[in-house]
Order: C-alpha cells, then structure tokens, then sequence
C-alpha cells in the first residue's frame, strides 16, 4: 500500500472541487516519489464537471509534482517529503477574516491610484471623456 492509499481512501463515491485538488495534489508529490496511480487521478479527474474544476485539478497535481520535486534534493526521504507536504498544517482561511484595506475592498497600495476610481453616476461629467484623453 502506498502513501496515498495510506492518507486517502480510494473507493470514495463523489468529490467536490476542494477535495479533487487536494487528493490531485497528494497524487503529484506521490508520483514524484515514484508511486504512479494514473487510474486514481483520471478518476479525480473525470468526476469534476466543469472545465475549470478540471484545470484546478491539473495544477494541483502539476504543482503537487513541482513541490515534491524541490524537496527531494535536500536529500529528504520519501515518508519525510510526503508528511511535510501532504500531512503538513492545513490553514484555513475564514472569508469573514480577509483583508480589504480601502475603499471598495481594494488594496491600498491600489487605492491611492486614481485611474480606477468609480465614476458617481449622479455627475455629468461621467459621462464626458477623461481628461487625459484630451490633447
């Protein structure tokens, strides 16, 4: 039984865009540490329904592959890449939690920039043509 089979169970019936990436990318570091179960990701794959979901899917494990890659030539064995990167501290972001800064949400760095602001629809000048466009 490999690494994957140790962490996931295979015989899951329905998966949704979250768990497909991160089975996707558990897939990648594995592969690179040369447990191949190509049956296991084209089924990850195919349950995914929309092209988007599917291309998520295809990075993650691209990435999961990329980020084993970089850690085995520090000289890490395989059981030690595999548990800092697939059983490694999962983070969690709470939506209510994300930064906004400025106005609108937009970052401040951005915020400062006056190229992107709102026109206020209640102006005439909306509508009229930006003054930089004027010679």
């Amino acid at each position: 039984m490999g690494l994957y089979e140790q962490e996931y169970d295979t015989s899951w019936g329905a998966l949704d865009r979250d768990e497909a990436t991160e089975r996707a990318y558990a897939l990648g570091v594995a592969e690179r540490l040369g447990e191949y179960n190509r049956e296991e990701f084209e089924a990850v794959h195919d349950e995914m329904d929309t092209a988007y979901a599917k291309s998520m899917v295809e990075l993650a494990f691209r990435e999961g592959k990329n980020e084993a890659r970089d850690a085995v030539p520090d000289g890490a064995d395989d059981d030690q890449v595999w548990r800092e990167l697939v059983e490694g501290e999962t983070v969690v972001v709470d939506e209510d939690d994300l930064p906004t800064g400025g106005r609108d949400g937009l970052p401040e760095a951005v915020d400062k920039f006056e190229g992107i602001e709102k026109p206020n629809p209640d102006e005439i000048d909306a509508t009229d043509r930006p003054d930089f466009l004027d010679r």
